[in-house]
């Protein structure tokens, strides 16, 4: 009763106390693809040879100068300075690298009191297990291109002012969106759309990694549904394989997922139009729309048809275009999908009859 009445049990060792909890491995959370397969060494970028010479360089003791990276989406500009960086830095990647998205306010006042202070703070040239490291730090500034004139140009003076102890990387998609003071400062690097067999390897590799099974013609689908963005491929394809969970993906499942038309609807609409019958347009594209399909992914796709088809001449394809600017630009605006789609449908069904 007195060890009862101290500790609040029968005993130390009772049989009567409660099971131990024991806390087993922590599982570790999924990780996406794109993060999981993202290039981890300067090594493992591919196609982008320019920069990956520079920055091989850099990692054996070369100075780095400010950068400026460039081009389409999916291409791996992110990828390869983080990677460059990881490299650089070690176990200090976190101390001396700042990395501002999008996402994040990059305003005039960010750029006055964040990025300067960054700038300002000084770095040694060892690290703390006595290593020698390079003695600067590297500010990236992804998505560069949204960033306003005035937060531009107070960067301008920034990086002039702290170029003994910061480097900078800017990244965009539209290098004229830069004020020409910067990219005079920078060396620039144009990052080029990665080439069919180079994603079509990438592709490969991660479905022998992750056991994903695969129709001949998929890895193809991907490639030209994602339009040359790896990244945007690599996401499709982790989302077919969950829709599939171990089961064979198929060209349809790729179609489902990006909400790219069939063929099949194409050369039918194509075939209406042939017919030069307005009710039989109308009641195609009627059933059509009904699939849920988004229009403007539908013009985008009859601008590809109409730019390879041999019935119609260059001027008739111009006048084509023309008119599916007009209705992109409705779309735009807000109007009818349906009703530009059919607008977009009765002019090509006017010059391929006129063809004829």
């Amino acid at each position: 009763m007195h060890a009862f009445l101290k500790t609040g049990k029968l005993g130390v060792g009772s049989s009567l106390a409660g099971p131990s909890k024991e806390k087993g491995p922590k599982k570790k959370a999924p990780t996406p693809w794109v993060e999981k397969y993202r290039p981890k060494t300067v090594e493992d970028v591919a196609y982008q040879d320019e920069v990956v010479a520079v920055l091989k360089s850099t990692i054996k003791g070369a100075d780095l100068p400010n950068l400026l990276f460039y081009g389409p989406p999916g291409t791996g500009k992110t990828s390869t300075i983080l990677a460059a960086a990881r490299q650089l830095f070690g176990d200090l990647f976190h101390q001396r690298v700042l990395e501002l998205n999008a996402s994040d306010e990059r305003g005039i006042q960010v750029v006055r009191e964040k990025v300067k202070n960054f700038a300002q703070t000084t770095v040694s040239s060892t690290r703390p297990d006595g290593k020698p490291c390079i003695p600067y730090k590297i500010i990236i500034l992804d998505e560069a291109d949204s960033m306003t004139n005035a937060a531009q140009a107070a960067l301008r003076r920034t990086m002039e002012k702290q170029s003994r102890t910061t480097r900078f990387c800017l990244i965009c998609n539209y290098v004229s969106r830069i004020i020409e003071p910067l990219t005079s400062r920078c060396s620039k690097f144009r990052f080029k759309p990665l080439a069919q067999d180079i994603m079509v390897k990438r592709l490969s590799y991660i479905c022998e990694e992750e056991n994903v099974k695969y129709e001949d013609g998929v890895l193809q689908d991907l490639i030209e549904t994602s339009e040359g963005d790896l990244r945007r491929a690599i996401t499709t394809l982790q989302s077919a394989a969950r829709l599939r969970d171990g089961e064979e993906i198929s060209q349809h499942d790729v179609y489902e997922i990006t909400g790219v038309v069939p063929v099949k609807w194409l050369d039918e609409l194509f075939e209406v139009c042939m017919s030069n019958s307005y009710e039989k347009l109308s009641e195609f594209l009627t059933t059509m729309m009904a699939e849920g399909y988004s229009a403007s992914q539908i013009m985008n796709q009859i601008h590809d048809h109409i730019i390879v088809n041999d019935l119609l001449s260059d001027l008739q394809k111009a006048a084509i275009c023309e008119r599916l600017a007009v209705c992109d630009h409705r779309l735009m605006d807000g109007g009818d999908e349906y009703v530009q789609v059919l607008d977009l449908s009765c002019i090509v069904m006017k010059q391929l009859c006129h063809s004829t």
